[in-house]
């Protein structure tokens, strides 16, 4: 949870480099609170028919765009690459595959042009 909250307080910090950690346990957590939240849309009658999403969902995942972003950004810069490489997702099929494997890769040790190695912090 330390790690969630460790990335909201950096809410819109596309500076500097993120460990692996840190960026998938904030994906867990995102994940889990977007479950709840839709689940929360459909006991509270929030949800618009057909979709099963309501108001809370979006409010949440609104919310946290934005950190996420960074987050992925930061991520990349740890692997070496710039976060316009962010846009590799946009390739069908290959572009998100390539990304899941940069989000999986260890972060270059030592410093590079994005900052110091996060784990040595």
């Amino acid at each position: 949870m330390n790690w969630y909250v460790a990335v909201l307080k950096k809410y819109a910090v596309f500076s500097g480099r993120a460990r692996r950690k840190e960026y998938w346990m904030f994906f867990l957590f995102n994940l889990i609170f977007a479950v709840v939240a839709v689940i929360l849309d459909n006991v509270l009658g929030t949800a618009m028919e057909g979709s099963g999403y309501g108001v809370i969902y979006i409010v949440y995942v609104l919310a946290v765009f934005l950190p996420g972003l960074a987050v992925a950004v930061r991520r990349l810069h740890d692997v070496g690459k710039s976060g316009w490489f962010l846009f590799i997702v946009l390739i069908p099929i290959i572009g998100a595959i390539w990304f899941l494997v940069l989000m999986c890769t260890d972060g270059n040790p030592g410093k590079n042009e994005y900052g110091a190695n996060p784990k040595k912090a």
